[in-house]
């Protein structure tokens, strides 16, 4: 009888950032509600961070098809990890009513601006005040990449699509701003990389 195929992908990064990123998460995250997850990629990190907060219910999403079954497949032994979600940030309507947090890891680079819009956007309408919209990744601050590897893979990004690359978090942080999402705290992480941390008022 043939081996069950392996549908989980894997991203070097995701296990590399993981613990890093759950160190903040489990000083910002609410101790019960709902997390929905922007991006959800592999879905190593829902599962991951699923399985540190089951008092927690996790909602992964991600926009591509073929990332549905890794997701699927990744939280396969968990309770508090829900089926995944197509939702496209710049849609006016996501398939996600509410949520009291929101994890968007490594997205907003990697899409053009309008993304990063649509996102402030669409978590202005889903937290409720006192609600967490996280982020993780590369940045400029104050207009200047944090170290040479982060300047050549904005390089590479912008090659690759010129609508993509590595943003300034004061204009990230100003377009949550003017949805009503206030920076509560930035923190220096391995690799060059900032955790966001945003709070619906």
């Amino acid at each position: 009888m043939a081996a069950a195929e392996d549908l989980r992908r894997n991203a070097p990064s995701a296990l590399r950032n993981r613990e890093p990123i759950l160190g903040v998460l489990r000083r910002v995250l609410p101790p019960h509600g709902t997390v929905l997850e922007i991006a959800s990629g592999t879905g190593q990190h829902t599962a991951f961070f699923a399985s540190a907060f089951p008092r927690l219910t996790f909602q992964p999403s991600d926009l591509e098809p073929e990332a549905w079954a890794s997701i699927a497949a990744w939280s396969a032994p968990l309770q508090n990890v829900r089926p995944p979600l197509a939702i496209d940030v710049t849609a006016e309507r996501w398939k996600v009513a509410r949520a009291d947090a929101v994890l968007c890891i490594n997205m907003i680079h990697i899409a053009p601006w309008e993304a990063c819009e649509g996102l402030m956007r669409g978590v202005a309408h889903l937290l409720s005040p006192g609600g967490i919209l996280y982020l993780y990744g590369p940045y400029r601050l104050d207009g200047r990449h944090t170290a040479p590897s982060n300047a050549a893979f904005d390089q590479s990004l912008r090659m690759q699509n010129p609508a993509w690359g590595v943003r300034d978090l004061e204009a990230v942080v100003a377009e949550a701003d003017r949805h009503g999402l206030v920076l509560v705290e930035r923190v220096p992480m391995p690799a060059n990389n900032q955790s966001v941390v945003l709070r619906r008022s």
